[in-house]
């Protein structure tokens, strides 16, 4: 049965943290710092829902709710523990694959490691994405198939900025 109170509070907490992303990413210490501040209230709340539900999967919040929550660890750069805790219950949930693997790579960037499936970029360079380093990069294609995800070079044509 789905929880409609919590699918509507993870779809919230999401909303307010897409708002403020753009000026997080600009120079503006005071937008940084809310958007960080968002982030890590929304993690630790992620944290609470763990421990009360474990992974909140589609069919406890529905599949935007339970993308909302990946997002939320996802963006929980500073909170490296729920990250890693986040991708464990996900992974024994059997979440989306594509969604485990770029929650994979952050924790691995996070940690100081190559990335699995390139899907995290580092920054910008000549207005083309630069990748953060990527272990086995002549395979990592077939890794991003095998998740449901393209390939890297369509990834970043589609993405790349306008």
């Amino acid at each position: 049965m789905l929880d409609d109170t919590l699918a509507e509070e993870l779809i919230a907490m999401t909303d307010q943290d897409r708002h403020l992303q753009p000026g997080a990413l600009g120079d503006d210490p005071a937008a940084q710092l809310a958007h960080r501040r968002v982030t890590v209230r929304n993690a630790d709340r992620l944290a609470g829902i763990l421990d009360e539900h474990g992974w909140p999967t589609p069919a406890l919040v529905g599949a935007e709710a339970a993308r909302r929550a990946w997002l939320i660890a996802q963006h929980a750069d500073r909170q490296l523990d729920l990250q890693r805790r986040a991708l464990a219950l996900m992974t024994a949930a059997g979440a989306d694959p594509a969604q485990v693997a770029m929650l994979h790579d952050r924790v691995r960037v996070n940690e100081g490691h190559p990335q699995t499936y390139g899907t995290q970029i580092a920054g910008m360079s000549g207005g083309a994405p630069v990748m953060w380093p990527c272990e086995d990069p002549a395979g990592m294609d077939h890794r991003r198939a095998q998740v449901g995800l393209e390939p890297y070079a369509v990834h970043v044509t589609r993405h790349a900025p306008s």
